[in-house]
């Protein structure tokens, strides 16, 4: 008797794959847990010229703001551009009904600025090869 299933690995995107299994996965947690009510939210920094060099990028869902990203370019560090983004994106969260918001990173300068920022641990992952580890973290707003 074979095997009805075949399992294939690849090291190729396949974008009509993902977009399958992610959409599956969105139709059960709807059914599941209701809709999500999920809205992206996008901060971008721009040079003189328009030209994107940084900035926050994220969503917000089920209650919850979900930053994805957070760059700021090398010149323009320590002038508190990062607080400014993450700042701004909370208020916006607060707006959209948000209880608080959550970020993760593998860079130690980050972790200290989100946890300046409020922001408390909520898991690590165990060191990679390199030493570094992933760090995430919660922050609930105040009411």
């Amino acid at each position: 008797m074979t095997d009805p299933i075949s399992l294939t690995i690849s090291e190729e995107a396949d974008n009509a794959a993902e977009a399958f299994i992610g959409g599956a996965i969105r139709n059960w947690n709807i059914a599941q847990f209701g809709e999500s009510n999920k809205r992206d939210l996008n901060i971008l920094l721009r040079d003189d010229d328009g030209t994107v060099t940084g900035g926050l990028m994220g969503h917000t869902a089920r209650g919850w703001l979900f930053v994805a990203l957070l760059f700021v370019p090398e010149a323009l560090r320590g002038q508190g551009l990062a607080r400014r983004l993450l700042i701004l994106a909370e208020e916006e969260a607060r707006r959209r009904g948000c209880l608080g918001a959550m970020i993760d990173t593998m860079n130690p300068d980050a972790l200290r600025l989100y946890r300046k920022a409020g922001y408390d641990v909520s898991g690590a992952s165990p060191a990679f090869d390199s030493g570094h580890c992933i760090t995430w973290l919660a922050k609930r707003f105040e009411a």
